[in-house]
């Protein structure tokens, strides 16, 4: 691979684990300087133990939800690595719950997280982008993004919503030398898809690898997606031959979703 451009500052969310921590391993060995952003200091500690970067990543806390916390912890990242030049947006949740049955507060809670969320690290990190007349956005989306899902409608809609404010920004800053774009990953073997194995188990007493197989029907390659293909996707658009790519939203889903 070649680098996103030696020493480029990258900030990725809800990167203690699963996708965003194997997004930080592929920006590190791309050159990047990276800085881990998460809720939990301990688990971000590890991180970057495992990471093993020196002194080229570091890590800030902080609820994006929050516009005050995601201030705080871009202005902290600043201090210690620079401008910020790549934005990972993968901090999510997703909650599974009938439409019926769900309250306001867990659909606040989705567009919160995934959809407000992004906006407050876009609107971070991107007056530095554009002074430097480089940056890449890349917002890990889902195929939630780009189709339905029963009992995910509060998920759905926010991962919308992110696909939608993918393509809008994209157009404004086309000509500022910052490109923006989604990864919509299918199923993914995280800890989140885990959860999603438990909750299947409990409601219809099928056994671990059976709800791991129901999840993985949906991909015509009959398997979950590994982090490590997401990562790559992400590190992909990060690089100067990717500049010509702005505005997508790119499944990574084994032919599960067909954009045309």
């Amino acid at each position: 691979m070649t680098a996103p451009t030696p020493e480029r500052h990258a900030l990725v969310t809800g990167a203690s684990r699963g996708i965003g921590l194997v997004v930080a391993r592929r920006l590190l060995q791309q050159g990047a300087r990276v800085t881990l952003m998460g809720r939990g200091e301990a688990a971000l500690q590890k991180a970057c133990a495992e990471l093993g970067g020196g002194d080229r990543v570091g890590f800030v806390t902080g609820d994006i939800s929050q516009r005050a916390d995601v201030q705080a912890a871009f202005d902290e990242a600043r201090q210690r690595f620079g401008l910020i030049g790549i934005l990972v947006n993968n901090a999510g949740q997703a909650v599974s719950e009938r439409f019926d049955k769900l309250d306001e507060a867990g659909w606040q809670q989705m567009i919160a997280v995934n959809l407000t969320g992004t906006f407050h690290c876009i609107q971070a990190a991107l007056p530095d982008m554009v002074s430097a007349k480089w940056g890449r956005i890349v917002n890990v989306a889902s195929t939630a993004g780009l189709t339905g899902y029963a009992y995910v409608s509060a998920y759905c809609a926010a991962k919308h919503g992110v696909v939608g404010l993918t393509r809008s920004l994209a157009l404004e800053v086309a000509r500022k030398g910052v490109t923006v774009n989604a990864v919509c990953p299918g199923y993914t073997e995280t800890d989140l898809v885990h959860e999603a194995i438990e909750n299947i188990m409990n409601k219809t007493g099928m056994s671990a690898d059976e709800a791991k197989a129901k999840l993985a029907e949906s991909n015509p390659q009959g398997r979950l997606v590994q982090p490590e293909q997401v990562a790559d996707a992400v590190a992909w658009l990060c690089q100067e031959g990717a500049s010509a790519v702005n505005g997508q939203s790119i499944p990574v889903d084994g032919g599960e979703v067909m954009v045309g």
